[in-house]
């Protein structure tokens, strides 16, 4: 071949490559518009009032580009409190990893997907398709998320000190007429499936199969002290002595008192106050201090309740696995603290989450 025709050839060749080129820009830049026109599509459909859920296939960025009041009804706590914990988590180690080529999944998108997890009752598939990632990748991704939260877990449960202890006493004061009063303790029934070990066990006395949950509130509904995991075949008494909390209740209460309902009366703790048995010949000073205390109990029942109506895979566990069982209710606890506060109407309950009338109590 001649040098004029070699000369030609590389020019074909050159201009082939810069049209080559340009044409790929050209589809990328098609699909860009297209991707920012899709994900303006989505809010708009997420935004509107006529859709009630979330629609699988949704890009999760695009769930972060949501209100705050449509990202709060479909993740259940606020976008500022979204980006707190995703701070403190990827603090106590949560990252993106890739994994066997797949692309990595983002700490923030393993966030969104473990709340979507624990606000709602649906399987890992649809996990899994709503957020176009495998289901093994749903159950590491939640397991990971639930592992990190708990080693955090004093930064979201904590005992209340000198100060808090006081203005506590104060707000009981106020709330129900008693004196050096700074929680409210009470026993709740979660329920499950029968686990493969000591499952008898677990057969409450309403027929049932549950893990129990301890928990110590104050006068704001928030959990300042938690233990899970016995059978629901144990009394709340016995929960209290099996409990971490039992061997530093004195140096932890000090002066102050709990409220407790009459479960805890047989064992007569120094620092619990309890109602007096009505046996039909209760004094007037009697019945108004059961009531007193009556007033008092219904923090922590309010408490229970509303956890399980924003966190409701508190009701379908969907796993036997005890550690994994506790891990869940105790994370559920966490996040119940962190979202007091959150102005969110319960969709079933609009007035209040009831405990009553509940089997799953």
């Amino acid at each position: 071949m001649d040098a004029s025709k070699k000369a030609a050839l590389v020019a074909v060749l050159t201009r082939y490559k810069q049209l080559q080129a340009r044409h790929l820009l050209h589809v990328q830049k098609l699909h860009e518009e297209d991707r920012k026109r899709r994900r303006a599509a989505i809010l708009a459909l997420l935004q509107s009032r006529r859709m009630s859920s979330l629609r699988t296939g949704t890009e999760w960025e695009a769930m972060l580009s949501m209100d705050d009041h449509t990202f709060t009804r479909h993740f259940r706590i606020a976008k500022y409190q979204y980006e707190y914990l995703l701070a403190k988590l990827q603090e106590g180690g949560l990252k993106s990893e890739h994994s066997q080529g797949v692309p990595p999944i983002p700490a923030p998108k393993k966030l969104l997907m473990f709340l979507w997890f624990m606000a709602n009752r649906s399987g890992l598939r649809v996990l899994s398709d709503k957020f176009d990632v495998s289901q093994s990748s749903v159950h590491r991704v939640t397991h990971q998320v639930l592992t990190v939260m708990l080693g955090l877990g004093s930064d979201f449960i904590a005992w209340p000190n000198g100060s808090q202890k006081r203005a506590s006493a104060v707000a009981f004061r106020r709330i129900c007429g008693l004196d050096r009063v700074i929680g409210v303790i009470d026993g709740c029934h979660i329920k499950l499936q029968r686990p493969s070990e000591r499952g008898g066990d677990f057969m409450n006395h309403r027929s049932y199969y549950s893990v129990l949950l301890q928990g110590i509130v104050n006068e704001q509904g928030r959990f300042i002290d938690v233990f899970a995991g016995l059978p629901g075949m144990v009394q709340d008494a016995r929960m209290l002595t099996e409990s971490h909390f039992y061997p530093e209740s004195q140096e932890k209460m000090g002066e102050y008192f709990l409220l407790g309902d009459s479960a805890y009366a047989e064992r007569a703790f120094p620092f619990i106050i309890t109602p007096t048995q009505d046996d039909g010949t209760l004094s007037e000073a009697d019945l108004r201090r059961n009531t007193k205390i009556s007033q008092g109990m219904s923090i922590v029942e309010q408490a229970f309740g509303r956890m399980k109506c924003r966190w409701k895979r508190l009701r379908d566990l969907q796993t036997t696995r005890l550690d994994r069982v506790v891990m869940i209710i105790l994370a559920a606890c966490c996040l119940h603290n962190l979202s007091l506060g959150t102005f969110d109407v319960c969709q079933h309950y609009p007035h209040d989450c009831p405990r009553q009338d509940d089997d799953n109590v």
